[in-house]
């Protein structure tokens, strides 16, 4: 492990690889030594006192700059309490026991303040809770004093104070269980009434919903960065006390842990979906929470696939050279630094909600979880499930994991929400995109979206907010949707998922209803690379440079849409060949005329690739007019690159059933 005085002069430069890509992943101590390579370079950004952590990075958050850096040394204790939980050390813990000592306490000059209604200190209480009811040397640090001081602000202060209606609940319970565990003065009757309020979320066979009713959102907070992954640790901490609540909690798990498995892929790498995915491998936290919590795990899944779900992912990220800052530090974003797809709440001590993954290391060696011998959790899934609450039909067909999506939308409508939440498909092996900027399809980039514009192409609208239902037309599950870009323009969209004769097609079909005005439309494949292999300039056209990789139609660049070789039409489609191969073709006979093309997406709109481009359908709906798109999507990640096509050509038929109601609409 490097020296106090070596990480003080971490500096990663062209060919400085970070310590965290270096560390060989097989057992619990390899994984204690992954999460001080995440801790060490933190040590220049302590306050004087400690009691604060600012983040390399100047960037502003909704709520006031002390709240930012309480973030920044709270957050890690995910990782540093995990870690002393299961008897592991660190050098730097004394840090946080001093920082926490100066931050509670009001006649210091680095108190953290006094929460306010919906204040977001109240969310790094979660943390300090849990470091408070697993790492003992923590309260044992503190004289009487300051631990009434601790008292004070973990208690006294947040029982009284307004919260959001959302997961942020389950803060407050933990602030109250870390008191309680530790013989401080706490509110049963507070902790008691959150729980079961919480309660009400929950809305069956395994799942709870982020908020009340009127709100569908079940994205990692449902799992891994909350709900599923705070009951666990309940149920561990308080089991002896509340058996009953603690068995509930566990059942659910349970349950739901056949659904979570499909959203993790072979290679390690989970489906970006939603909102906070900034928050990195704390994705996979529920598995670790599973094992920590004692669950006893349903069939087929075994322990060796916990273990190797979790610890596949950390190497995933391992290969993710670019997240770090110069310091060493996480930043901002998902493989790369990237404020476009931040929240208004990520500051740059954020991303440590991350440590959240390693509470596996609060799990004794001795149990399975570790003793076990990693396997693939697909060899016994089907690769393809239906998945009624969130909305999602899961699928591991055509060499990658990925969902189709109906009827999710955030509570409010944050930065890229529409991307976030209301695209159509959402895969671990070609990741979403948000929108850069305001005009035009390059900056929009719509992934896997429909847009439609009324103004000529500058300003498009996709589907946020939509009436779903997942439904079955024979054997196979539909998911179906209703929206209105515009008031006057009203849009059914069926998505269809792959079918083992043809597995790396899905399809998407809209009927649109151009009521009171004259519509484009855009509708976009998977994102995909837009680098050539051999030294990262843009793609040409296919086979022309470089064998088996390249565009058809050719990719002119931005805003030159008149150029015919440009443009192919839609029954014929357009694809792109680099990390994979990514196309789009027009199916029906009857569409209004489409055209297929490449968008060469606004750089850094990509979660994972910071070039990409899409392909992508285009039309024009006359005012009045009702249209039918039946749009194949291809995808192909793996494989040999002169087998990445090998699909493309064999189109999949339409399904009788669409036919008939395409012919009944006619």
């Amino acid at each position: 492990m490097s020296t106090s005085k070596e990480i003080k002069g971490l500096l990663l430069g062209h060919s400085t690889p970070h310590p965290f890509s270096q560390v060989a992943l097989s057992d619990r101590g390899s994984v204690q030594t992954l999460l001080q390579t995440l801790l060490d370079p933190l040590e220049p950004y302590f306050s004087p006192l400690k009691a604060r952590i600012k983040c390399p990075g100047a960037t502003a958050v909704r709520f006031d700059q002390t709240a930012s850096e309480v973030e920044g040394i709270c957050r890690p204790l995910w990782g540093l309490a995990c870690l002393l939980a299961g008897g592991g050390e660190y050098r730097g813990t004394q840090w946080w026991i001093d920082g926490i000592r100066a931050g509670t306490n009001p006649e210091s000059e680095e108190y953290w303040g006094w929460p306010r209604d919906n204040d977001q200190r109240m969310v790094e209480m979660c943390p300090l809770g849990f470091a408070l009811a697993v790492a003992p040397q923590i309260w044992e640090g503190l004289t009487g004093k300051e631990r009434e001081n601790v008292e004070s602000w973990l208690g006294n202060s947040v029982n009284e104070k307004t919260m959001p209606n959302t997961n942020w609940l389950w803060f407050r319970v933990f602030a109250n269980l870390g008191l309680k565990k530790n013989g401080g003065k706490f509110s049963q009757e507070r902790l008691d009434a959150d729980i079961e309020h919480l309660d009400t979320f929950y809305r069956g066979d395994g799942w709870s919903n982020d908020g009340p009713e009127g709100i569908h959102q079940m994205d990692y907070y449902s799992s891994s960065f909350a709900i599923h992954f705070l009951q666990l640790l309940y149920a561990n901490l308080a089991g002896e006390d509340e058996p009953e609540r603690a068995a509930e909690f566990k059942k659910r798990a349970q349950i739901a842990a056949l659904d979570l498995a499909h959203y993790y892929d072979e290679e390690g790498r989970s489906i970006p979906f939603g909102r906070s995915v900034g928050y990195r491998f704390a994705m996979v936290s529920f598995w670790g929470a599973l094992a920590y919590a004692n669950v006893d795990l349903p069939a087929p899944l075994t322990w060796g696939m916990v273990k190797g779900i979790v610890l596949r992912h950390l190497r995933w990220w391992q290969t993710q050279h670019d997240m770090w800052s110069p310091a060493g530090t996480l930043t901002i974003g998902y493989s790369y630094p990237n404020m476009y797809m931040a929240e208004n709440y990520n500051s740059p001590g954020s991303p440590y909600w991350a440590c959240l993954a390693f509470i596996c290391l609060a799990v004794p060696e001795t149990h399975p979880f570790w003793t076990s011998k990693e396997e693939n959790h697909w060899a016994v899934l089907p690769p393809q499930k239906p998945l009624p609450h969130p909305g999602h039909i899961m699928s591991n067909l055509g060499g990658h994991c990925f969902l189709l999506s109906s009827g999710q939308a955030c509570s409010y409508p944050m930065k890229g929400t529409h991307a976030k939440y209301g695209a159509f498909a959402y895969s671990s092996s070609y990741a979403y995109s948000v929108p850069p900027g305001l005009f035009t399809l390059e900056q929009y980039a719509l992934a896997s979206q429909l847009g439609l514009s009324d103004d000529g192409g500058e300003y498009w609208k996709t589907r946020r907010l939509s009436k779903s239902q997942l439904v079955h037309r024979g054997s196979l599950p539909v998911l179906e949707s209703l929206w209105s870009p515009f008031p006057d323009v009203h849009i059914k969209t069926y998505l269809i998922p792959p079918v083992e004769s043809h597995p790396n097609w899905h399809l998407r079909v809209h009927q649109i209803h151009a009521q009171g005005r004259e519509v484009q439309t855009a509708d976009g494949s998977f994102a995909v690379c837009n680098e050539r292999s051999i030294d990262g300039r843009y793609l040409d056209l296919y086979g022309t440079v470089t064998p088996y990789e390249g565009t058809s139609p050719k990719l002119i660049g931005n805003y030159d849409l008149a150029t015919p070789e440009a443009w192919a039409a839609g029954p014929e489609g357009a694809f792109a060949v680099s990390k994979g191969a990514v196309g789009i073709k027009a199916l029906e006979e009857k569409d209004a005329g489409r055209t297929a093309t490449l968008v060469n997406a606004d750089p850094n709109s990509n979660l994972v690739e910071s070039r990409t481009l899409i392909p992508t359908l285009q039309g024009t709906i006359k005012k009045g007019d009702k249209v039918w798109y039946v749009t194949g999507i291809y995808a192909k990640p793996k494989g040999p690159k002169e087998e990445f096509l090998d699909g493309w050509d064999k189109t999949p038929e339409i399904p009788a059933w669409l036919k008939d109601e395409i012919a009944k609409d006619s």
